[in-house]
């Protein structure tokens, strides 16, 4: 590059640099690219640029207004490193922009409706098969039902408390319970409890005392709770009219249940009893003694020899109330399981306890009703 470039004004609209002859320091103009050489641009400075204005836009940030020598040398640059603040990037829409309504959220019944109703009808018709075919077989399916309930219970023990209540005997003194029930009576039924009892404080001996007393109390309970208030069914079943009074009793308790859960669904608001079931209102309680009364009315009217219209009612009535208390006192045995349905092997209703849940306790309200009613035989 020639001296005589060197002497030459900068150009209109670039900035200069100083540079050093052997006459003295002359403004030289900045070429336009990096032409010059690299001895000569190590004795080079550039100047500052200094923005038109501050770049926050403040009085308080004047300071910041001056590029530092550190920074970016360009404008474009600066502008470029900075994040623009959060509501340029996400520009939030204009207080008075129509917004859309939400979308209605729907009611949700919980469980997959459609393998509940097939189960429940496929169930239904085994029941019902069995009860007015041969009476026996029907024993059977009582038997079966109550078996897998215990297991099913004292799984659920031994998985979420550590109990063990023993199943075998349970298992065993269980189907013997309501085949006594059936074939010997109330007397019958007693004596089978009170053996399955002892069975199971002898079987846990043969195992270590920890835990021995808590152990054979859940054994206890869980024979009262599952196989003898099962016993009751067999007892209904023994009569002339059996079937008939079964169905009754099985009737009645759908209808309530039904009951319950369409008014409780579509009208329910105040709550029956939150700290056990949420679920429950008491619109639902309402209906299921509705439905529970009519069913009942027509039930002792059309199916049960001598029994009478206002019978079925006050029937109905004695249903909604114990099949709502049975159901509550599962869903407290649940809760202090942590668990939401004491087994899987009904796809839409849970486990079998899950439906001999207001069964089990209707079974001796209704027996002894009948009795009172219609009687024994």
């Amino acid at each position: 590059m020639s001296d005589s470039s060197w002497g030459a004004p900068p150009p209109a609209g670039q900035a200069g640099y100083w540079g050093s002859t052997a006459g003295g320091p002359v403004h030289r103009a900045a070429p336009a690219g990096p032409a010059y050489d690299a001895p000569e641009a190590q004795h080079t400075r550039p100047m500052p640029i200094v923005p038109d204005g501050p770049a926050y836009g403040g009085d308080q940030d004047d300071d910041r207004g001056a590029a530092r020598l550190s920074g970016p040398l360009f404008r474009d640059e600066t502008s470029q490193a900075r994040e623009l603040p959060a509501e340029t990037q996400n520009p939030e829409p204009m207080p008075d922009a129509p917004q859309p309504p939400p979308a209605p959220q729907k009611k949700s019944a919980g469980r997959d409706l459609g393998a509940a109703i097939g189960v429940g009808v496929g169930l239904g018709v085994v029941i019902v098969a069995s009860l007015f075919i041969v009476k026996a077989v029907f024993v059977g399916v009582i038997a079966v039902a109550v078996v897998v309930g215990l297991w099913e219970l004292t799984s659920r023990l031994q998985e979420r408390k550590e109990i063990r209540a023993p199943l075998v005997p349970l298992a065993v003194g269980g189907a013997a319970m309501v085949v006594a029930g059936y074939v010997r009576g109330a007397e019958g039924a007693w004596v089978a409890m009170a053996l399955t009892a002892l069975a199971t404080l002898v079987w846990r001996m043969t195992e270590r005392p920890e835990g021995y007393l808590k152990d054979v109390t859940a054994g206890v309970f869980a024979a009262f709770y599952v196989p003898f208030l099962a016993t009751f069914v067999a007892l209904m079943l023994a009569a002339d009219d059996g079937p008939w009074r079964v169905l009754t009793f099985l009737l009645l308790t759908v209808v309530s249940d039904t009951g319950a859960y369409a008014v409780g669904w579509r009208f329910g608001k105040h709550k029956l009893a939150p700290r056990i079931s949420p679920g429950k209102t008491r619109e639902g309680l309402l209906g299921a003694v509705l439905f529970a009364m009519v069913a009942g009315a027509l039930c002792m009217r059309f199916l049960i020899d001598g029994g009478a219209w206002w019978q079925g009612l006050l029937l109905g009535l004695a249903v909604a109330a114990s099949a709502t208390l049975g159901d509550l006192g599962e869903s407290m045995i649940k809760r202090d399981l942590g668990i939401k349905d004491m087994g899987t092997l009904l796809p839409g209703h849970g486990g079998i306890m899950d439906r001999l849940d207001s069964l089990l306790p209707t079974a001796p309200v209704v027996w002894l009703l009948m009795v009172v009613f219609v009687g024994s035989a």
